[in-house]
């Protein structure tokens, strides 16, 4: 069996967090504890991939380990070879879409795959946009994300450019919520994934905590769609605490009045790390933000053009 290659600095709690991707004893007991020469999965991709992991770890008869990585936009060049000699001792391979050459680097799927001997199975990158049809991402070179919470508002972006919205029609939000869902059925066909995109649709009030963090309901579906794509018993189950929960959005009343969902789910601050935080607490601190990064608020705007369009801007 071929070593794995050094770590290049002194590990850090971050590495040590990552401990099995690069090759460190972890610091958990109960991790030391498990042989690892089972079969390795590794799951490539986004925030997501994570606690898909945690809900694949384990699959199989023999038991597959699956090894805790960072997320594809965190990784770096000298990370590549750490990555490369796992992928060389995968069995299993689960790959969300990335793009070949991302961050300049080889770590888009054609170029994962090609490395890894083993079974390969593709799942789409989930966007939902039902639940929180104002909600979006906007990345610009150099401006990071804005404050208290990493997403952004169309609502105060029009602010920002010293405009206001009106409020949505219960259609408008209807049909961002169903373009949203057509989107994503798009993109799993284009990329050929496994079907999630009803998973989203049945979850209702459930289905996200933000536009990029779907709830357990879902991420527990998806694993077990992966599980039967595998040929393995459908094990994944609740883990008992709330993945992807860092950050939880609101929940509108008019947003889950227009999808027909119960309104006494309505939520109407943000949950931070536990904390809960006001929408206008948000919303003053994103805006000062905003006059210090202008391109951001012209970037947002026209990216999201025709979503504004349906809100009546």
């Amino acid at each position: 069996m071929s070593t794995h290659p050094p770590l290049s600095r002194t590990p850090s709690p971050r590495d040590l967090h990552y401990a099995g991707f690069y090759g460190l004893r972890s610091p958990d007991a109960a991790v030391d504890a498990v042989p690892d020469d089972r079969p390795l999965l590794l799951v490539h991709g986004n925030c997501q991939a994570e606690s898909l992991r945690v809900l694949l770890d384990g699959t199989g008869d023999g038991g597959l380990r699956a090894v805790r990585m960072p997320p594809v936009h965190e990784l770096v060049a000298d990370d590549v070879p750490h990555l490369q000699h796992l992928l060389s001792r995968t069995a299993v391979l689960v790959v969300q879409p990335v793009k070949d050459g991302y961050h300049g680097l080889p770590l888009g799927t054609r170029e994962v795959v090609s490395l890894s001997p083993g079974r390969v199975v593709s799942v789409p990158v989930l966007r939902h946009h039902l639940l929180h049809p104002h909600q979006v991402l906007v990345s610009v070179e150099g401006a990071g994300d804005p404050p208290v919470v990493p997403y952004h508002d169309l609502r105060t972006l029009v602010l920002a450019a010293g405009e206001t919205l009106p409020p949505a029609s219960s259609g408008a939000l209807r049909e961002i919520g169903a373009a949203s869902v057509r989107e994503l059925v798009r993109r799993e066909d284009l990329h050929g994934t496994l079907r999630v995109s009803d998973l989203l649709v049945a979850a209702g009030t459930r289905a996200t905590h933000t536009v990029n963090h779907p709830g357990n309901d879902v991420l527990v579906g998806l694993a077990r769609r992966v599980q039967d794509a595998l040929g393995h018993p459908e094990t994944a189950h609740d883990p008992g605490r709330t993945l992807l929960g860092e950050v939880i959005a609101p929940l509108e009343p008019d947003v889950l009045r227009a999808n027909g969902f119960d309104e006494d789910d309505a939520r109407p601050d943000w949950i931070v790390r536990g904390d809960r935080v006001t929408v206008a607490e948000v919303e003053a601190t994103q805006l000062r933000w905003y006059a210090d990064n202008p391109e951001v608020v012209t970037t947002g705007l026209d990216r999201h053009r025709a979503t504004l369009e349906l809100l009546g801007r």
